[in-house]
């Protein structure tokens, strides 16, 4: 008799062969027997799920509460700061405006923000990230402090204070994780574009996606559906906060971070991820070519080691899955998203053509993006449907 693992194998062999889209919808129980454990052993307080493929949701589920204290539950049309979950919505942006001929990804970033012309490693070395190295996260650019991030209300106001520190090593020579390439990135879309980074993504992307609930300044009827962020502490779990840059408590007194700040909705980052896994049409409207989600959701890291989980390599903009194993095993080669630092995860798997989102709000996971909820989570979408 073959084992699971060994079933597995041969069924995602099979779709491999045949490009297949696997499976039925997951049941309600099935995936709340994998996430309800986490909710009872306080690991988180509660959490929304979503499994879709191209065309239809398959299952939407909320569980637990989105504020312990008040005794309010999660539903699926809760609020969460996904976070670096916004780095690939940033990098669709960027490929909207390669579509319109109006930038190039191997042009220096310095073609469009000239701030940056003279950028130099600390020993004098030049340094002339491009724009596929800000999206692959090669620039070597060096990070703004939280103070000169507080204190810039645009992206205009923070990029002198980024292009001021010499880089930290020379672009392309080694993957290193860059919130500041990802903002620089932001910057590039207003100056091609001539409106504001929120108004581009809010008028280009997220009312033609329908995604509604999906903004940096969440407002007061979308802050009553946030999710209280929580932290462990020992074996319970405490009421944490939000990191200042990206709280939405202050207003639009902060700037629209491409890097990690936008909020949103398990349905609406679903409906991003089904335009994806769409080849980048939804609903019959074309948002992105096809050529471009290519280019995001091919391996543009090379064979540097990259990522936070093994087998992981780099796309535009997107983590990708090179080698599946752990908490990435019931994922094809070659699928890609991004989780955010409160645990949320977005991940499209083009093979089996499902999308997997995860919207939890919890502090200090050892690695968020290796969490064995979302393990547990992926494993239940998946093997729930194959029966």
């Amino acid at each position: 008799m073959m084992s699971r693992v060994q079933v597995w194998g041969s069924v995602a062999g099979c779709c491999m062969l045949a490009g297949c889209m696997i499976g039925r919808t997951p049941s309600k129980a099935t995936l709340k027997q994998a996430i309800q454990p986490y909710i009872d052993a306080d690991e988180v307080a509660g959490a929304v799920a979503c499994v879709v493929d191209g065309e239809r949701v398959r299952q939407t589920v909320a569980f637990g509460f989105a504020d312990r204290e008040a005794e309010r539950p999660m539903r699926t049309d809760t609020l969460f700061w996904i976070a670096s979950m916004t780095k690939p919505v940033t990098a669709c942006a960027v490929m909207m405006l390669l579509d319109e001929g109006k930038l190039e990804l191997d042009a220096p970033v310095s073609t469009y923000l000239p701030e940056f012309s003279g950028l130099k490693t600390a020993d004098g070395r030049s340094a002339v990230p491009t724009l596929r190295q800000m999206l692959t996260h090669t620039s070597g650019m060096a990070e703004a402090t939280q103070a000169e991030q507080l204190a810039s209300r645009t992206l205009a106001e923070l990029m002198p204070h980024i292009a001021a520190k010499p880089a930290l090593f020379t672009p392309g020579t080694r993957w290193q994780y860059s919130q500041s390439g990802m903002n620089a990135l932001g910057r590039v879309v207003e100056v091609l574009s001539g409106m504001p980074f929120e108004r581009f993504l809010a008028e280009r992307l997220f009312k033609p996606l329908g995604m509604q609930d999906t903004t940096f300044y969440p407002d007061a009827n979308q802050r009553a559906r946030l999710a209280v962020s929580y932290k462990r502490n020992g074996d319970r779990l405490e009421r944490a906060a939000l990191p200042p840059v990206y709280d939405c408590a202050r207003g639009d007194a902060r700037f629209p971070a491409p890097n990690g700040g936008l909020y949103s909705t398990a349905p609406d980052y679903a409906r991003f991820c089904q335009m994806l896994l769409n080849r980048g049409i939804f609903r019959g409207r074309r948002i992105l070519s096809a050529t471009s989600v290519t280019a995001m959701s091919t391996i543009q890291s090379g064979d540097l080691k990259t990522g936070f989980t093994p087998g992981c390599a780099w796309g535009l903009g997107c983590g990708m899955v090179r080698e599946p194993q752990g908490v990435t095993a019931v994922l094809s080669p070659g699928s890609f998203g991004h989780g955010g630092a409160y645990g949320t995860q977005g991940w499209i798997d083009p093979v089996k053509g499902v999308a997997y989102i995860l919207m939890v709000q919890r502090v200090n996971f050892p690695n968020s993006d290796n969490s064995d909820l979302r393990g547990d989570f992926q494993k239940a979408a998946f093997y729930g449907s194959v029966q």
